[in-house]
């Protein structure tokens, strides 16, 4: 579907956007055509390269130009993945947990709003460090190197000047928030003591709040402030949030919507 000068193709799940006359040659790459297969080759040699001489593929397939993401959608370069564990023991493939965690590549401008017609921006920007849930996005190989696109609503925090996760580097995003999570209850009310193995698989959901992110997007464009703040201890919904480590410590990431209380600070 051509507009104006802008070309929309979709391909691994998500859009791109390329000039006309660059998406005519990416689309030419995938058109059965009646050209020998040699010939095809030495053409795609000849045309798919950058002003450098560079070639640019995307799921090795040479494109001409370099991808930009559209709407809400974020280009991440994800983390090394986590290959070992503490002790030292080497895991298979199968048992290393995915990353989540990466670096910023490109970034759309964000979505327009459905109904409103306002653009709904992000504080996402190329270079800074983000975490973002499981399971999301969409896998492609990008120049040989794996890349992933996640949207903006998949992005829970950022940081930036470090390649660790720090307490005070760390900025929440949306209607997020950072709670510390309490130490399990090694003990039943009636005063059974409980196996510290045992325990471990019941994650406290309540902690105190840590941090918070800068509020709700309303259809608007605009921000509703989180009634939250740092220091207040909070109650959230069992099995909600998504728990993570920073300097060596519990945390999880809930939505504003999955808290039950307060009690002030």
């Amino acid at each position: 579907m051509m507009c104006g000068k802008l070309t929309f193709i979709t391909t691994a799940g998500f859009f791109l956007a390329v000039t006309t006359k660059n998406a005519l040659a990416f689309t030419n790459n995938f058109r059965v055509n009646q050209t020998p297969f040699s010939n095809t080759v030495k053409r795609s040699k000849a045309i798919y390269s950058t002003p450098t001489g560079k070639s640019v593929t995307l799921d090795n397939k040479p494109i001409r130009g370099p991808i930009t993401p559209l709407g809400n959608f974020i280009l991440v370069r994800p983390k090394d993945t986590l290959s070992a564990t503490e002790g030292g023991i080497l895991l298979p493939d199968q048992a290393q947990e995915r990353p989540t965690e990466g670096e910023v590549v490109c970034a759309g401008p964000g979505r327009i709003h459905p109904q409103t017609g306002k653009r709904m921006t992000h504080s996402v920007t190329e270079g800074v460090r983000v975490l973002h849930a499981q399971f999301t996005g969409s896998p492609f190989i990008y120049n040989d190197e794996e890349l992933t696109m996640i949207r903006d609503d998949d992005v829970m925090l950022y940081y930036t000047g470090s390649v660790q996760m720090t307490i005070d580097n760390v900025m929440i995003v949306r209607d997020y928030v950072l709670v510390e999570l309490a130490a399990a209850k090694l003990e039943t009310a009636s005063g059974i003591a409980i196996a510290g193995g045992i325990a471990r698989e019941f994650v406290p959901c309540e902690g105190k709040v840590m941090k918070v992110g800068e509020g709700r997007l309303t259809s608007e464009g605009t921000v509703t402030k989180i009634p939250l703040n740092v220091g207040d201890e909070v109650k959230f919904k069992d099995y909600s949030g998504n728990e993570i480590k920073i300097q060596g410590r519990d945390y999880c990431l809930v939505k504003m919507g999955d808290m039950l209380c307060s009690i002030e600070a």
